[in-house]
């Protein structure tokens, strides 16, 4: 269980945001990435100057028609761009290939500084040093509620360094193109502690504890809560304003806000702050922020300031080791095939990921704006062709953004042509590093 204390890793976080004794989060222990010997640090240095791809592409023939020979950005990652001809049209397209096995290679969720924060995914790159990356999950783009704020946030759930950031909002809740049968908003693609590429499902566990009442967790930093639950807030949400989190129900997102809510504050232990609406502001990192509609918020009016109160909190995956890093998007691959119901018909700017059958290589594939588009279904079966396994949709349309450079560029620069004109403001992204990056 994530009881409030949860150190953060030291590796790949822009910033030391350590979580304090009193969220009661369990206590998972990280492990610090380990000094490269002189000798890989050699190898990889001749990698670099012998302009070698250090990542192997699928078997000949497979492949989309190649407008570029792929370049190397670091060893263990490249870059392309080739067309795809369908509909007797060519598609423009950008792909990053990564190596996982790579050791001198990490990949990473970067994001805008917090949960419900938005920024161009060249900066959320560059602020992280990242020598690639894509946008990332779908989001909180609108809102038909007057005057309650957008609050920018994802629609899955998103892990970064190994810190579990939020988790999902319900199906009904979710902005993006229909799933497909079978899928939810809880699915995500993500690398594991053992570098290791897969899909899976991930669910929130969690307990609000007070002497002998309990009442579960259904929501972690996210827009949307299901009707009758409780959410958890914490410092990693930022300080847009709570309220949309009891707006819509589980199948509208359409709908008014519950006029049935509650939120109280909780500090070591110790509830220091009720309230009847949502509210807004910053979160103290030594805090944490319960918000209730109906049944939930019925929960939460038995609490009074002084009471204590143990909150736990849990992303729990459908596998055996968790993620090191990972990001909402619904499954179009699995088993090196395409799902069943997916879009045939519509085309459109996409972005997407995947992973081999191995889980060793990973795919970000973005459709670029200048061209017609593809279908989800193309998608799927254009990252089959790639080489990839296992796949998720990202958000596309205006969001779409493929960004690169080597690591001896000082900024990477945008490779796709938005379809907006312009980068659009987005929550998350994969980011790609490599050690060897000296800035």
């Amino acid at each position: 269980m994530l009881s409030a204390d949860r150190s953060r890793p030291p590796a790949l976080l822009a910033s030391d945001r350590s979580r304090p004794p009193a969220l009661l989060r369990s206590d998972r222990s990280r492990h610090p990435r380990k000094l490269l010997a002189a000798s890989a640090l050699g190898l990889a240095l001749a990698l670099v100057s012998g302009a070698t791809p250090a990542v192997a592409g699928p078997a000949a023939g497979t492949l989309p028609a190649i407008s570029a020979a792929p370049g190397t950005l670091a060893p263990g990652v490249t870059y392309r761009e080739f067309t795809r001809p369908t509909a007797g049209v060519e598609v423009p397209l950008h792909l990053v290939e990564v190596d996982l096995r790579n050791p001198l290679v990490t990949v990473d969720l970067i994001t805008a500084g917090a949960v419900a924060a938005r920024a161009p995914i060249s900066a959320q790159a560059d602020s992280r040093r990242a020598i690639a990356a894509v946008n990332g999950d779908f989001f909180n783009i609108s809102n038909t509620q007057p005057g309650v704020e957008v609050t920018g946030s994802a629609v899955g759930p998103a892990i970064s360094g190994g810190d579990e950031l939020k988790a999902a909002v319900p199906n009904g809740q979710r902005f993006g193109p229909g799933l497909p049968p079978g899928t939810a908003t809880s699915d995500v693609l993500g690398v594991g502690v053992d570098r290791v590429g897969r899909l899976a499902r991930v669910s929130l566990k969690g307990t609000v504890s007070a002497g002998r009442d309990r009442f579960p967790v259904t929501g972690f930093n996210q827009y949307a809560l299901p009707v009758g639950g409780v959410g958890v807030f914490d410092s990693d949400w930022g300080g847009v304003s709570r309220k949309r989190s009891t707006c819509g129900t589980d199948t509208d997102r359409a709908a008014p806000c519950s006029t049935d809510t509650y939120e109280l504050s909780v500090r070591h232990g110790r509830v220091v702050r009720t309230g009847i609406e949502p509210g807004t502001g910053a979160i103290a990192r030594d805090t944490v922020v319960l918000v209730g509609r109906e049944q939930g918020a019925q929960a939460l009016r038995r609490f009074e300031v002084g009471d204590r109160v143990r909150v736990d909190y849990d992303l729990v995956p459908d596998t055996r080791l968790p993620f090191r890093f990972a990001v909402g998007g619904f499954p179009i691959l699995q088993d090196g095939e395409p799902l069943a119901g997916l879009d045939g018909r519509t085309a459109a700017i996409r972005t997407a990921a995947g992973v081999s059958a191995d889980g060793r290589r990973l795919f970000l594939l973005a459709v670029d704006g200048a061209g017609p588009g593809l279908t989800i279904l193309d998608l799927a079966l254009t990252l089959r062709e790639l080489g990839a396994a296992g796949a998720v949709n990202l958000d596309g349309g205006g969001s779409t953004t493929l960004v690169t450079r080597t690591v001896a560029e000082p900024a990477v620069e945008v490779r796709n042509h938005p379809s907006g004109g312009a980068e659009r403001p987005v929550p998350n992204g994969i980011g790609v590093f490599s050690r060897l990056d000296s800035r």
